[in-house]
């Protein structure tokens, strides 16, 4: 089961900025409690860099950093994978 979170806590129709998985499949069951924010919404950093969105769609999650060598799916080219 997955769960959205806005940046506020009105329950008008705000843009969602993270989720979790409060009760993941069994395999997953690591990653419970945890919570995930997508960096294009949200001024994310990690040690002072400015943590860029994974490109494609806005319901990728992933972080982009200097550190991280792609190609990365969103990117053109990769629709299939």
């Amino acid at each position: 089961e997955k769960s959205f979170d806005d940046d506020d806590d009105d329950d008008d129709d705000e843009e969602l900025v993270a989720w979790d998985y409060p009760v993941p499949f069994p395999e997953y069951n690591s990653i419970a409690g945890y919570v995930s924010f997508y960096p294009g919404k949200l001024n994310c950093t990690i040690h002072g860099e400015r943590v860029l969105p994974q490109p494609g769609p806005g319901f990728y999650g992933g972080w982009v950093t200097t550190e991280v060598v792609g190609p990365f799916k969103g990117e053109p080219g990769t629709e299939a994978w």
